[in-house]
């Protein structure tokens, strides 16, 4: 008799703790079903990062509300856009559209160019087995209107999520902290600061490196007499936005164009992008290392594997913001608070 109390707090313990682990796996299910609006959710915190990072010397030299100077960073950007395209626009969507138009014949005719090796009858079987077929053009082309627009919602999405948060930023990092034990709001507050400083660091350096990047490369496609210099300057910008393998994907189309001119001009193009990567990586790099968050490349490369395989394009693109974001976490929450080992955490410094 005396062993009941016992007992039953005994089953009322493994009771509860059951119960809290299933709760996690069923959290965790959650997760993964909402994975694609859980990504969505972190590109609006990437444009509420940016937005903030604008809006805050506005409000600092102007004095004007927080609310108002983000609403001044988010008519720059969208202005800035604007007075781009209205620049260039017209050169930047006819040289477009020649890539368009003339990267599928360059790719088509890609046995010639390198004599006929095997290699590139494989490739052309591979893209013909993806390849839609005469009597599925029109299923094709109807798939890719509503990709399209599917990826245009997303993007508005995004764009009106990252404005929402960086008007009120407060509101919504304190509902997440209320969301953890009252013990460990403040831990958790801090390694929010951190994760927010370190990831505005990195986009900081990262624009930084898409404008050079993006200069040097169509000034020097335009200086050796590669067609469409500006596009491909503006896909080389751009890409750099994805580490390791946006370079390579950028230089593609450059050196097929170059190729199909001239073998000689096609060399001339591969040697510009190698060129231009050996100035980022050994000048432009040490020097927005102040800005920038130095991840190992490892990390980097096995991250863009994992997101790529779990989301796809879209967690190509946001791989490396994402691993910033893991990475200064997990030095902050595991490594420093769990194991106890001093390490120093991206972003902790930043005020």
């Amino acid at each position: 008799m005396t062993d009941r109390p016992g007992t039953a707090m005994t089953e009322k313990l493994f009771i509860r703790r059951t119960l809290i682990v299933l709760a996690l796996v069923a959290l965790l299910l959650l997760a993964w079903e909402l994975r694609a609006i859980l990504l969505l959710l972190f590109g609006a915190v990437l444009v509420a990062v940016i937005f903030r990072a604008l809006a805050e010397p506005i409000h600092r030299w102007t004095k004007v509300p927080e609310s108002a100077a983000v609403g001044i960073a988010v008519l720059l950007v969208i202005g800035g856009f604007a007075l781009v395209g209205w620049m260039f626009g017209a050169q930047m969507t006819a040289q477009f559209s020649g890539l368009v138009e003339t990267l599928p014949t360059l790719w088509q005719s890609f046995d010639l160019t390198i004599g006929g090796i095997d290699v590139a009858e494989r490739l052309r079987g591979m893209t013909q087995e993806v390849a839609p077929s005469g009597s599925g053009i029109v299923s094709n082309v109807g798939s890719a209107v509503m990709t399209v627009g599917s990826g245009l919602a997303d993007a508005l999405v995004v764009l009106a999520g990252g404005i929402y948060l960086a008007m009120q930023p407060r509101l919504y990092r304190s509902g997440t902290l209320k969301l953890v034990p009252e013990e460990r709001r403040g831990l958790l507050g801090e390694a929010m600061n951190d994760s927010g400083n370190a990831l505005r660091l990195w986009l900081k350096g990262q624009l930084i490196s898409m404008t050079v990047i993006g200069i040097l490369t169509g000034l020097g496609l335009y200086l050796i007499g590669v067609p469409s210099a500006l596009a491909l300057g503006l896909l080389a910008g751009v890409l750099e936005f994805i580490p390791l393998v946006g370079p390579i994907i950028a230089a593609v189309p450059a050196i097929l164009i170059a190729l199909a001119i001239d073998p000689t001009l096609g060399l001339w193009t591969l040697g510009l992008y190698v060129v231009v990567q050996q100035v980022e990586g050994n000048v432009l790099q040490p020097l927005v290392q102040q800005y920038a968050v130095d991840l190992p490349a490892v990390i980097l490369l096995f991250s863009l594997l994992a997101f790529g395989g779990l989301f796809g394009m879209v967690g190509i693109v946001l791989a490396a913001p994402l691993t910033v974001v893991l990475y200064v976490l997990v030095k902050r929450l595991y490594v420093r608070e769990g194991l106890h080992t001093p390490t120093d955490v991206p972003g902790e410094d930043e005020e």
